[in-house]
């Protein structure tokens, strides 16, 4: 899980950067299933990428236009 949050007029900018660029380079990654993009009211964007191995970086974000972030978290699925 990738997430930045984004100053309040870069949030169009930085939403359309997370889909056009980071999750295109992160699905081309051979070990990469998948890339869902979420958005909130308070201008986070989050990315969720589901990985076969280690998972890779997002690329960084053009830090001008965010207001935190980014931070990256790794999960792992749990068998129940």
């Amino acid at each position: 899980m990738w997430e930045v949050m984004t100053f309040p007029e870069a949030y169009a900018e930085v939403l359309s950067w997370m889909c056009e660029v980071a999750a295109v380079e992160l699905e081309r990654h051979p070990g990469c299933f998948g890339c869902e993009i979420l958005s909130s009211t308070d201008r986070r964007i989050v990315a969720i990428s589901h990985w076969r191995e280690e998972p890779a970086d997002p690329p960084a974000p053009p830090s001008h236009l965010i207001s935190s972030g980014p931070n990256t978290y790794d999960f792992f699925s749990v068998e129940r």
